[in-house]
């Protein structure tokens, strides 16, 4: 489980393509300081186990569910990736729940400027989603714990303050950009629990 506050910023240097999913290699350094095999780390919010551990950089393999389901598989070298090491018991929960399973990737529409160096993100989600979001609920793009703070239909809109776009993939996104997307598990787990009745 993952909280959606990035650690850090790490830098794809290499994606080899298998015949059926790929490895993705990233340079980065916080994230490592407690690494082993085995262990989960998210990558732009998907939970992914480290199968290569070097003092810079780790490796994951994707699944073909993993490529088809989120942005990892069109990273190029030297694109940027949010990075968070999974909760421990004892941590704090700053953001919300995140479990690292992406549900589907949305389209950025625009970043605009508001001034103070803060901007506003909109980004359009698949429409099979949009039932499990609500204005003020928290939501993962990328990873990154966001505050819905507008809906217009399947387009969310998000506040980002400066500390957010230095220091995650937001200052990356063009209009176009994909986004990984897991919206709450509790709004999908209510939603099948009433369907019993």
């Amino acid at each position: 489980m993952f909280t959606g506050i990035i650690e850090e910023l790490g830098k794809v240097t290499e994606l080899e393509r298998h015949s059926a999913g790929a490895r993705l290699s990233v340079a980065c350094s916080a994230v490592l300081c407690d690494a082993t095999l085995g262990a989960s780390i998210a990558v732009n919010g998907a939970c992914l186990t480290a199968v290569e551990l070097t003092e810079r950089s780790f490796a994951v393999d994707l699944a073909p569910e993993t490529l088809s389901r989120t942005n990892l598989g069109g990273l190029n070298p030297g694109a940027p990736v949010n990075l968070e090491r999974p909760l421990r018991a004892t941590g704090r929960l700053d953001g919300h729940f995140v479990l690292g399973h992406i549900d589907d990737t949305g389209e950025v529409i625009s970043l605009a400027e508001l001034g103070d160096e803060n901007r506003w993100l909109r980004v359009r989600v698949p429409e099979r989603l949009s039932r499990y979001v609500v204005e003020k609920g928290s939501i993962a793009v990328d990873g990154m714990s966001l505050t819905v703070a507008e809906i217009d239909r399947n387009v969310l809109g998000f506040a980002i303050i400066p500390h957010t776009y230095r220091n995650t993939t937001v200052k990356s996104y063009s209009v176009g950009s994909r986004v990984n997307i897991e919206v709450d598990i509790l709004a999908k787990h209510l939603e099948k629990l009433t369907a019993f009745r």
